[in-house]
């Protein structure tokens, strides 16, 4: 899977990616997407090192240019404006980026922020001590909390799709959803009886997410790979392209289902020492750390729901298309499947931590 350190990796085919802060190897640029960087750092006004160096990314045009990260947005959204928006309303963390310049053009905006030291989390994590980890968690939850207290900017503007299919402007939060669920029936390849047990499961737990409150932030893309770690502290939290308005416990969608299959979410180079049961542990800290996150008596209703407009969103985004491959183990229509069928990794997670799952 494709990496950056603005974005995310994705369990199927990734919409939406991550630029790390640290050089990764990649083909080399071609030379306008270069020429778009010089111009971003001369339009403002920052050094222009002649070691550009490209960062890996299927989303931006990322370069690591000195102490600056430069990223470029070539779709016509001006999502790097919202970001850049988005940052200087949040509160000055050692964690928050730091946005040294943005501007630029429908089709080629940018933003640069400051480079800071560390890795990935998911890369350090592995060789961490217990001690190590347990730190780690309890800085991520204090940064998780300082966010999830920061209110929504009122002139944000709206993301024109999210991870999740859900939507506090509408009647009910899951009119997106189910919408979704019914242009899926017109697709040949999808089951619709699959496609009806979803829309089932989603009426019978709908209510749980009610009143949905959309007047805080969120981080919207909580994984390892989006944090740096420089040994002693998490010196960034990464990617900000889903932040948005929701509940707070729409948080743990994301990372339960990284904890659950952390190779999934984390570069191919480390993919392999990515281990499920070195994630064990970080569902129950943060629960530690953050006991009003899992306050809500209808906990698993709400995350049940929160899985399925994921991976129904996926599913919507990047559709089956004839002649296209099989459906792998983590293809969004098998976590359907498992989520109907036991629960899947919403149940196994809450159960293994001694939360109610009935």
């Amino acid at each position: 899977m494709a990496k950056d350190a603005d974005g995310r990796a994705h369990v199927s085919k990734p919409p939406h990616v991550r630029t790390f802060m640290t050089a990764v190897s990649v083909p080399s640029p071609d030379r306008f997407a270069l020429a778009r960087v010089r111009h971003a750092l001369r339009e403002a006004g920052l050094p222009c090192p002649d070691d550009i160096v490209p960062a890996s990314s299927t989303r931006n045009e990322v370069f690591l240019a000195g102490d600056a990260v430069v990223r470029v947005n070539r779709q016509p959204n001006q999502r790097l404006r919202r970001e850049a928006l988005l940052c200087a309303e949040l509160p000055v963390r050692t964690w928050s980026p730091r946005v040294l310049a943005s501007g630029g053009e429908v089709g080629a905006d940018y933003l640069i922020v400051a480079r800071r030291p560390g890795v990935p989390l998911s890369r350090a994590w592995p060789l961490m001590t217990r001690p190590q980890r347990r730190e780690a968690i309890k800085q991520l939850s204090a940064a998780l909390m300082t966010l999830h207290r920061t209110p929504r900017p009122p002139g944000l503007p709206r993301l024109d799709r999210t991870t999740h299919l859900l939507d506090a402007a509408c009647t009910s939060p899951v009119v997106p959803l189910l919408m979704a669920i019914d242009h899926l029936k017109r697709n040949p390849l999808v089951d619709n009886g699959l496609l009806h047990d979803i829309d089932q499961k989603v009426m019978d737990v709908g209510e749980s997410i009610r009143p949905y409150d959309a007047s805080h932030l969120i981080h919207g893309d909580l994984t390892f790979e989006n944090m740096l770690w420089d040994g002693t502290q998490i010196t960034a939290l990464l990617d900000l392209e889903w932040c948005r308005g929701a509940p707070a416990d729409l948080d743990l969608d994301v990372l339960f289902r990284f904890c659950a299959i952390p190779s999934a979410h984390v570069a191919p180079d480390y993919a392999s020492s990515a281990l499920p049961e070195d994630y064990q542990c970080v569902p129950g800290w943060i629960a530690e750390e953050l006991p009003a996150l899992f306050a809500h008596p209808q906990l698993h209703e709400r995350l049940v729901l929160y899985s399925l407009a994921f991976d129904v969103s996926e599913l919507a985004t990047f559709p089956p298309q004839p002649g296209g491959p099989t459906f792998g183990p983590l293809h969004p229509i098998r976590r359907l499947e498992a989520m109907l069928h036991d629960g899947g990794h919403v149940t196994k997670t809450l159960s293994r931590i001694g939360y109610p799952t009935t």
